[in-house]
């Protein structure tokens, strides 16, 4: 594939270094500096860019028809915009907050637990997220997916950032320190005990594979996907 690298930070660098591995061809690097380039002259655009450019850099590879996934959080309240400009152009697009493998088997598991605990309302529910000092938005996109995923199987009806448990919000504790690449953790607390699963990151290698193996599925279709897609799990 010829790829087009959307934001040129340290995930678009290892994106690259696993996509040369791979046996793609990185044909464009785009930093926010960039201006005037052809984006058509790739296969497929990955975009690790920044919140502020995320939508126009996937609006301008839909309308030129070229695939897109990105994996920059930060920007989703435009995710419905490029969702149905994605289907009017008649596109492919993959949006993820994680495009770790790892994670999102983790996504599966933390979404089947809160099943498992939904009636058990002596248990309090919390998410712990802990990046490299860097990362621009808080909480995670990762932690977010999270608690979207208790929301749709529990009694909860909403998430918020640095706020102590109740009835119908789960509290997301956002900790940024230097060089740590991403450790997610869902707790279930109560009096008697303490249930947790984790991820916890060692690099940005996970992140980058999974993008380039989302572009590698990607390429030839038309539609608006998600990981499960990618990884067969609906």
């Amino acid at each position: 594939m010829k790829i087009a690298l959307l934001g040129y930070g340290k995930m678009g660098k290892t994106i690259e270094q696993i996509a040369l591995q791979r046996g793609h061809q990185i044909v464009l690097k785009i930093d926010e500096n960039s201006a005037d380039y052809d984006i058509t002259l790739a296969d497929i655009a990955i975009d690790f860019s920044i919140p502020a450019a995320a939508f126009s850099n996937i609006s301008n590879c839909l309308n030129n028809r070229v695939p897109v996934i990105s994996g920059t959080t930060g920007w989703l309240t435009k995710l419905p915009d490029a969702t149905a400009l994605c289907k009017q152009k008649n596109g492919a697009f993959i949006s993820a907050s994680n495009f770790s493998l790892g994670v999102n088997i983790f996504f599966e598991l933390n979404a089947h637990l809160a099943k498992m605990m939904c009636n058990l309302e002596q248990y309090a529910i919390s998410i712990e997220e802990i990046h490299h000092t860097k990362k621009l938005d808080a909480p995670s996109g990762t932690a977010i997916t999270l608690a979207e995923g208790i929301i749709e199987n529990t009694k909860k009806e909403s998430w918020a950032l640095n706020v102590t448990t109740n009835e119908i919000v789960i509290p997301i504790i956002a900790k940024r320190i230097d060089e740590v690449p991403g450790t997610h953790t869902v707790a279930y607390n109560s009096a008697v005990d303490t249930l947790e699963i984790k991820h916890t990151a060692h690099s940005r290698d996970g992140f980058a594979l999974g993008a380039v193996i989302a572009a590698e599925w990607l390429v030839g279709k038309t539609g608006v996907f998600t990981m499960k897609d990618v990884l067969g799990l609906k």
